[in-house]
């Protein structure tokens, strides 16, 4: 079997050795005589695998006990809605950052339950930059700050944390473990697991616990967060499987050395295929360079005809999912963790090789 070079935006790349040792552990986990996906959650085997798995992922990211750590369901999208709902407390508004199309959904979601302020907008760019913080409109009364450190579909990151004065909360699915960031500048993190954590269908949130227990009465059950946390994220069936290999792939980044290590692969794969395009005629990246993101590099042949063929090609060379999403255009090349380096080396030389004959 020869596997393929896979940029998808997500469901992503996982590592190799990951899908191995699923693979060999599939049938029969340890023996048990059966297979993980058929254990009950309250199982001796899932209770370890879970309690692992959040152990791994607090020892990556340096989260402290301050913060409960929620497997849960639903996607990112989910949480356009749980936010507010646990979030606003008594109070009645929020300020949102919009720097992508992810973010405008989350602000569309958050509408239906808070007067939502729009503190900045870099959408008369096209989304292709991060408004200056000097810039943002912050509303003192807001009961927290929401903005999204990387858009997976422009490809533009912050490469800072906002400061301010309310709980700070980010959706980050498409960086989270890619970097190390620093858990106590923030009230919330969630993300979604199809990046950078696992398969679709587990989502993980980091909540600062003096934020619990603030639910709004309208809250449904299954989105509060005091519930998870109360429950080890097991009040109903979770996504079991999805924990397994969330946690073969935090045992795989601490193997690497851990997310300084997977920083500095990841900040050269990126440095690699940013400086070939800056340097061709025939392929642009629209992003401000200060606001390039390290995980999605768009990017556009100088003769848009020309993109079917190059994705034609690109996929029979081996290379799949570079089409970018369809509300923007032009190609795409989700780089995650588990992208190999040599992924992007054959990219470049397919692109040379796809210029020097266009």
């Amino acid at each position: 079997m020869s596997r393929k070079y896979n940029f998808c935006a997500g469901p992503a790349a996982l590592p190799e050795a990951v899908l191995q040792q699923a693979a060999a552990e599939l049938v029969d986990y340890q023996s048990a005589g059966l297979s993980i996906m058929e254990m009950s959650h309250r199982s001796p085997e899932i209770v370890a695998i879970a309690e692992k798995a959040e152990a791994d992922f607090r020892e990556l990211l340096d989260i402290s006990n301050d913060y409960a750590v929620l497997f849960l369901q639903g996607g990112a999208s989910t949480q356009f809605a749980s936010v507010p709902l646990n979030l606003l407390g008594d109070k009645t508004a929020a300020d949102y950052v919009n720097t992508g199309q992810w973010s405008k959904k989350a602000i569309k979601e958050a509408k239906r339950f808070a007067d939502v302020n729009v503190v900045a907008s870099s959408e008369d760019s096209n989304f292709t930059s991060i408004p200056a913080f000097d810039s943002w409109n912050l509303n003192k009364d807001a009961a927290y700050l929401h903005y999204t450190p990387n858009e997976t579909i422009g490809g533009v990151e912050f490469m800072w944390t906002p400061e301010v004065d309310v709980p700070l909360v980010a959706d980050m699915s498409s960086t989270i473990l890619s970097r190390p960031i620093d858990v106590n500048q923030f009230g919330v993190i969630y993300a979604g697991a199809q990046k950078n954590i696992g398969p679709a269908g587990l989502t993980i949130a980091i909540v600062r616990k003096d934020l619990l227990g603030k639910s709004s009465s309208h809250c449904p059950t299954m989105l509060d967060y005091q519930t998870a946390a109360d429950n080890d994220s097991m009040y109903n069936t979770p996504p079991t499987y999805g924990m397994y290999l969330a946690g073969l792939v935090f045992q795989w980044l601490k193997d690497q050395g851990g997310l300084a290590a997977i920083e500095t692969i990841n900040c050269r794969k990126a440095d690699k295929l940013y400086h070939f395009i800056d340097t061709s005629d025939f392929y642009a990246n629209p992003v401000e360079v200060a606001s390039r993101s390290l995980m999605n590099v768009p990017f556009t042949l100088a003769n848009a005809d020309l993109d079917k063929q190059f994705l034609a090609e690109s996929e029979q060379a081996g290379m799949l999912n570079l089409k970018g999403h369809r509300s923007v255009g032009g190609m795409r090349a989700s780089i995650y963790n588990a992208v190999p380096e040599a992924a992007v080396d054959a990219l470049i030389d397919f692109m040379k090789d796809f210029e020097s004959r266009a």
